[in-house]
Order: C-alpha cells, then structure tokens, then sequence
C-alpha cells in the first residue's frame, strides 16, 4: 500500500459488511453498526447496484459469499476463545474491522489493532467522529513492515507475550510474501500463552497461477496500479493443516468454501467460491 493511502481493499471489505448488515435480522450472518459510516457513500451506493443487479456474482462467482461466511465463521471463532478465557486479541491487518466495538465482551480486555499507518489514521479518524473518543481498552499499532517487526511493535505498545491470545488474521496472508507469512506465524507460536489461537484466510495458489479463470483474481491484478496490493501468496487447501503443523501449531481446523457453504447457507441459494478456506490453530 502507497504511503498516506487508505487501503482499497479494507473499504471494499467494509462495504460487504455494510451490505451484510443492512439484511433483515433473520436473514444477514452478522450485524456491523460501524461498517457503512467507515465508507464513501458513492462507494457504498455502487457496490450495492453491483451487487443488486448479480455483477459481482457474474465476474467472480461465490466470492460475496466467501466474503459474507468469512466474518462470521471467524466471529464464531472469536465467540469460542472468549468463552474459554480470553485475555487479549490482536487484529493483524485491521483496516476497518469494527469487532473491537461490537463485540462488547471485548471492552473488559485489551485489544490491539495493528495495520498500516495510513489506514489507520482514516479509521481512527472515523472512530473519534462515531465514538466521540478512542476507547481505552483498544491500543492502536501503527507498523511499516519495511522497516519494523511485529514484534518490535506489539511488544512496545503493551503486549503481553505471556497472555491467552486471539490472532485474527482476516483477508491479510494473499498479499504476503511467503517470507512474512512465516514470520508472523513464528511470533504468535512464540509470543502467546499457552492456548492461545491465530484464525487466518487464505487462498489456493493453483488460482493465483490461472488468474485468467478467475474473474475477481484478474480484476485486483488489473488494479493493482490504483490500490497498491498484489496477490502473492497461496497456501494449497489440501495441506493447510500440515502446513500449520510444521510450524508449531495444533488442533488445527482447516474449512474450506464448500463446508462454509454447507454451515452458513443450508438452503444451497448463495455459492461459496471453493477456492478459498480459513485455518484456526491453537498454540500448544
């Protein structure tokens, strides 16, 4: 992402949380308050007709829907570690992640946001605008991976590397090298306590090396000039659990978009694209 860009990627994302949340109680998966005043409202408003008129279906069939199961399945994620005893959760990538304020169990424990300075300077921005004030349980970690480590950041800004952690690592990991992928992952294996978790999307590489069969994945490469983010990292579905494994991890739940589709969407009316998956590991 360009220096003092907001990243066009986390407004996209935050518009499909608008749109997710808009639906009827008994029908969305989810309820962001905060989603549509994080975006423009040309953005908002052209996502919408897109969607409402099955183009977004058309060019990348069953990505909305991957996009819509993605935040609950790890909302449900987040859920079961609360339960458990959670003392702390990190968002890597936050962009305009808003579970930090939705989430009202998370007001008693620290929460750390940790995101390009750029996009996080629009968020917290929009934040003072929505809330008044930042709240105090929330510790925002401004970072340039180019020039300083996670755990450079975390572990000056307050974080307990001793502590039961959450690592949410949502719509991050395609943009990586696989360098950094591994990085990140020593540190949470590492610098968490023990039960700690991370829960992580990814992508299948095979559709990164056939871009041209894929609509959504053509797209953010022809773009990629605007928005500064390049597809570059894939984890193979079929082995993303030895691939958490060799690296520390345990109890590793590996979903793929035809479990999502079947958990989230049982009446079978809104594909899933399968080329897509999530993997929640603990720390042993």
């Amino acid at each position: 992402m360009r220096k003092r860009q907001t990243s066009i990627s986390a407004l996209g994302i935050a518009t499909v949380r608008a749109l997710e949340s808009e639906k009827p109680e008994g029908e969305r998966l989810y309820h962001d308050p905060y989603a549509r005043q994080f975006i423009p409202g040309w953005m908002f408003g052209l996502i919408r007709l897109f969607d409402r008129m099955g183009y977004a279906e058309r060019k990348g069939p069953g990505v909305m829907g991957f996009l819509r199961v993605r935040d609950r399945y790890i909302d449900d994620v987040l859920e079961t570690h609360l339960a458990e005893g959670l003392a702390q959760l990190v968002v890597l990538g936050a962009g305009f992640d808003a579970r930090a304020y939705r989430f009202p169990e998370l007001k008693a424990l620290r929460v750390f946001e940790v995101d390009h300075p750029a996009s996080q300077a629009a968020k917290t921005e929009k934040l003072r605008k929505i809330l008044g004030t930042l709240p105090p349980h929330v510790t925002y970690v401004g970072i340039d991976f180019l020039q300083q480590s996670l755990k450079q950041r975390l572990l000056e800004s307050g974080y307990d590397p001793n502590a039961r952690t959450l690592f949410i690592w949502q719509g991050v990991t395609q943009y990586l090298t696989p360098e950094a992928v591994d990085e990140t992952l020593a540190f949470v294996v590492s610098h968490s306590g023990a039960r700690s978790g991370i829960v992580f999307d990814y992508i299948e590489p095979a559709v990164l090396a056939d871009a041209g069969a894929h609509g959504e994945i053509k797209r953010m490469r022809r773009f990629r000039w605007m928005s500064g983010e390049s597809l570059t990292f894939g984890i193979p579905i079929a082995e993303a659990g030895a691939f958490l494994k060799a690296r520390g991890y345990t109890d590793v739940v590996n979903v793929d978009g035809r479990w999502l589709e079947r958990r989230y969407f049982p009446d079978g009316k809104h594909p899933v694209a399968y080329h897509y998956g999530i993997a929640w590991a603990r720390v042993p």
